[in-house]
């Protein structure tokens, strides 16, 4: 789908977070998350919804087998309601985790933009999913050092399906 796009920082072996937390709080980085997912729809997991602090300015979506009222967050209790949500709507929604939602939704999105981090977390517990990076074109990246940590943010298009 074009209006799914994956967004993640990630480690050297895809390491995504530890007990509910970051691997990696790299200012520029959260700036950056801040600034492209700000008025649009943000999806993710009950506990990553959970477990982050509440962003202003983005529309919630939470992809769990147990929906609530909490007012201002979309609930959808499968994968296959969530997309069919997402294919009635033009609005770009940017997939933000946790691991399983990242596996879940990878097939469905055509881009990703990624923050490739060149550092373990030597305590991760949650891991962005392996892909083949010959089925993706890498559009732009930028590379970035912040507190002595190197990292290049990465904009990747998938290839022809």
């Amino acid at each position: 789908m074009n209006n799914l796009v994956i967004i993640a920082a990630v480690g050297r072996n895809g390491e995504l977070g530890y007990k509910g937390g970051l691997c990696w709080r790299i200012g520029e980085d959260l700036r950056s998350f801040r600034d492209i997912t700000m008025g649009h729809y943000i999806v993710m997991g009950r506990r990553t919804y959970q477990g982050m602090p509440k962003l202003a300015g983005r529309k919630y979506i939470v992809i769990s087998e147990e929906s609530d009222d909490t007012p201002d967050v979309r609930f959808f209790t499968s994968i296959k309601d969530f997309l069919s949500f997402a294919k009635k709507t033009d609005e770009i929604i940017y997939v933000i985790g946790g691991g399983m939602i990242y596996t879940q939704l990878l097939p469905y999105c055509d881009e990703m933009i990624l923050t490739e981090i060149n550092a373990e977390c030597k305590q991760a517990d949650v891991y962005f999913p392996r892909f083949d990076k010959t089925q993706w074109k890498i559009e732009r990246q930028e590379s970035k050092t912040n507190d002595d940590i190197s990292y290049k943010r990465v904009w990747y298009k998938r290839g022809s399906r």
